[in-house]
């Protein structure tokens, strides 16, 4: 069997090649015109590409500019068109990008790359297969501890392993239609386009307008026969609200963050749901849990479950001892779907990859969980300042730092809490250089470098950082911005 991904949609081309593979509005594509449309835009490349930016709105053109970009055996590194402008610039700038795919309208923002929009004169073939198994499939760029992103490199047969995990667990394939709803920069974007089109099953693009709206996206859905979503645990919320969900649905799974019960209890009544568990360093998801009426915890959230196909989970001690079952550790995960580690200067977070004495290598997730009597896994809470917000991992470092770099700041450090359902959220600590700051116009400036749930919710003007006798800021001394989770 095919170990990379443009060698796993053409097998799917060759066995289905009449069946639907995407659909957007009103135009339907099968395999074998995915495939040609893939071989013809990979012609259109230059030779020896290593690298390539795809900045796009969501559609048929980018799934196939990311296909062509993998059968030439490069990488592709994704950003939405809304990302700051500063983050974009740094992550094309720190993966090397040959060029950029694009839309016309964001091109204006990318001067000094090269830029290249949709390609229509190429009517030649690109009939040769450059991908291997240790190619590099794409970058996806997480929120780092210095105080700039980290970009996780994943190898095509890192996510050929998941592709195959997917459907061992929930028997994906021809019939099923997966949405496509999370952002490309997000490793839910990896699950929804590879495990379903790979597999066999079509994948089903919403516009933005019905992604921002839930009724609007439940209409598209139902429309669609959509059978399959992946997302948050606040999109479940959501549909947890209705009174009823399509009813061509089978199956939700959550990710991202910590699944509750009162996220779904009227929902499993009408449809099977899974929580999941895994960070993008080993792609996408490395446990999973069905989800029952009785099954949740005491706190009211759901276990993690049992680990996928081809993967397996440790939990050790500080030494790398594996503790006793139920006692708290941290989680670390072997496997067919650790990655290569993170690209640029990140020395010290690539010590979170280790080798073990028989070559096999284990990612350090920095979570920390425990072994259920059941065999099923917990997941309890992060080692270090990361924290999660809308689903998606936020380094508190980051944001501090970039927090200080901006002007009319003297010093400031930023704090996570929670709420009263357990949310995250951060608060700012500041100290201007003067007597009053403008909040509007740094909130501005911090948009400029992080993405909007990157920006502490609540900001406290103070006269100085208190600190303790060790001469770190004392974090009892800071005012504390109540949220009550409304």
């Amino acid at each position: 069997m095919e170990n990379t991904l443009y060698g796993l949609l053409k097998e799917t081309a060759q066995q289905f090649p009449q069946a639907p593979a995407l659909i957007e509005g009103n135009q339907t594509l099968t395999f074998s015109q995915l495939l040609d449309l893939v071989d013809q835009k990979a012609a259109c490349f230059p030779p020896h590409i290593k690298s390539i930016g795809i900045i796009m709105d969501h559609g048929i053109e980018m799934i196939v500019s990311m296909f062509a970009v993998l059968k030439r055996g490069a990488r592709y590194i994704p950003a939405e068109p809304t990302f700051p402008i500063k983050r974009i610039r740094f992550m094309m700038k720190e993966a090397d990008v040959d060029f950029i795919l694009t839309n016309p309208a964001c091109a204006s923002m990318l001067d000094g790359f090269m830029i290249r929009t949709a390609d229509t004169s190429c009517t030649e073939v690109d009939t040769i297969d450059h991908a291997r198994p240790e190619s590099a499939a794409y970058v996806l760029y997480t929120s780092g501890t210095t105080g700039r992103p980290k970009g996780v490199c994943v190898t095509n047969a890192n996510v050929c392993h998941y592709v195959r995990a997917f459907e061992h667990e929930f028997h994906i394939g021809p019939g099923d239609i997966m949405l496509q709803y999370s952002v490309c920069s997000f490793d839910i974007f990896v699950e929804e386009v590879f495990a379903s089109l790979l597999n066999g099953a079509s994948l089903a693009i919403p516009s933005s307008q019905d992604k921002h709206d839930l009724r609007s996206l439940m209409k598209f859905v139902e429309k669609h026969n959509v059978t399959i979503i992946s997302g948050f645990p606040y999109l479940l919320a959501e549909m947890n609200r209705l009174e009823t969900i399509p009813s061509t649905l089978r199956l939700l799974i959550s990710g991202g963050d910590v699944l509750r019960s009162q996220y779904i209890d009227h929902l499993l009544a009408q449809v099977e749901v899974y929580n999941t568990y895994g960070p993008s360093e080993t792609t996408v998801c490395a446990t999973y849990y069905k989800c029952t009426e009785d099954g949740m915890l005491e706190d009211g959230t759901y276990p993690i479950g049992h680990s996928v196909q081809g993967t397996q989970i440790r939990i050790l001690d500080e030494n790398g001892n594996e503790v006793s079952k139920g006692h708290a550790g941290e989680i670390c995960i072997l496997g067919g779907g650790v990655s290569s580690g993170y690209i640029g200067g990140h020395e010290k977070e690539n010590e979170a990859f280790v080798t073990l004495a028989d070559n096999t290598r284990m990612y350090r997730s920095g979570d920390l969980g425990y072994v259920l009597p059941d065999g099923n896994l917990a997941f309890l809470h992060r080692k270090d300042t990361q924290i999660m917000i809308y689903g998606k991992r936020v380094e508190v470092s980051e944001v501090e730092s970039v927090l200080c770099q901006c002007s009319g700041i003297a010093e400031a450090i930023v704090r996570p809490y929670e709420d009263e359902h357990h949310l995250s959220y951060m608060i700012a600590y500041i100290v201007p250089d003067q007597e009053d700051i403008c909040l509007s116009s740094l909130k501005k400036e911090l948009s400029q470098t992080l993405v909007s749930f990157m920006i502490p919710e609540f900001f406290v003007q103070m006269d100085h950082i208190p600190l303790n006798a060790n001469g770190k800021p004392d974090d009892l001394q800071l005012p504390v911005v109540l949220k009550d989770g409304e």
